[in-house]
């Protein structure tokens, strides 16, 4: 049996575009994280943080989109986000921004983060949620 997943909708980062060079981007880099609470309450705040990161997410340079996404679960809450890049140094000054930095550093001891990044060759949303639903329930 599948463990339900809830997932927000959609949100678009920056209009993707070409490249520097004026070639279209290749491929699309995904990144898919997992945090797991040691204690239930604690996925209040996590996922409070990830919906502040969400709606500042179309300033977010090199990013595509995103989902966040959590299980009902409330004895054993997990959430986590999927995000679609332009390049992964895209998604490395992502991760080391400020904003970033503050929500990891604030839960790093209360709970366990998983992550998976891979490349895709175009922008098929659909498949790439498919691809993420099958991970996050492998995790669970």
């Amino acid at each position: 049996m599948t463990a339900t997943v809830w997932f927000t909708p959609w949100q678009d980062g920056p209009a993707p575009g070409p490249d520097e060079d004026g070639r279209p981007v290749p491929q699309v880099v995904v990144s898919v994280t997992q945090f797991a609470p040691d204690r239930p309450w604690v996925a209040v705040g996590v996922n409070l943080a990830g919906l502040t990161l969400r709606r500042n997410w179309r300033r977010v340079g090199g990013a595509l989109g995103l989902w966040l996404w959590t299980t009902p679960d409330l004895l054993r809450p997990r959430s986590g986000s999927v995000t679609l890049w332009r390049h992964e140094d895209d998604l490395r000054d992502f991760v080391a921004s400020p904003e970033h930095r503050r929500i990891v550093g604030a839960y790093r001891d209360r709970g366990a983060l998983r992550s998976a990044t891979w490349r895709t060759d175009d922008l098929d949303r659909e498949a790439v949620q498919r691809a993420a639903r099958s991970l996050i329930a492998r995790w669970g």
